[in-house]
């Protein structure tokens, strides 16, 4: 009699994309759709990471520019560019933005037992929001949670602003 193996392993799908020749990637559950580079409207009195918003089929969308939430140098957008358009939750709501990164590159299917810690940088850099590294074809892609990356800084930053206004 063959034993039946009960060890539950979970695999989930990462659409991964190229941020300054490093490789990231986002649950693909939490993506909604693919747009090239278009210029987004600046709003005042945001972050310099935050590029403006964008009219999405009726829906105002803001757009995060994520080398610069990184910290990484700036360039100009190019014919690779993408905006990735996400659904994040926010406490009890869903809210849509879009991230633009340098090129999108692939899906691939990750088991969550194969997900290597975040190395502890001693604060020098937020690895909060990095959900875990993960090693595919000798090379390593870190897998970011987007609702905590979002939350600590877009819609947290915004939610503050609200509240600050509406006491005010």
């Amino acid at each position: 009699m063959e034993a039946i193996n009960t060890t539950q392993t979970t695999e989930n799908q990462y659409l991964t994309f190229i941020l300054d020749e490093e490789e990231f990637g986002v649950d693909i559950l939490s993506v909604q759709e693919l747009r090239g580079w278009e210029n987004a409207t600046p709003m005042p009195n945001t972050p310099d990471w935050i590029q403006g918003v964008i009219n999405l089929r009726g829906v105002i969308v803001p757009i995060v520019c994520l080398r610069k939430r990184f910290g990484l140098e700036d360039r100009e957008p190019c014919p690779t560019t993408v905006m990735i358009i996400v659904k994040v939750a926010s406490g009890d709501k869903e809210r849509v933005l879009g991230i633009v990164v340098d090129a999108v590159s692939e899906v691939y299917n990750i088991n969550e037992s194969d997900l290597q810690p975040a190395p502890s940088m001693d604060g020098a850099i937020s690895i909060d929001f990095v959900k875990g590294l993960a090693t595919i074809d000798e090379k390593m892609v870190i897998l970011l949670d987007i609702n905590k990356l979002v939350n600590e800084g877009v819609l947290a930053k915004t939610d503050n602003e609200k509240a600050e206004s509406v006491s005010a």
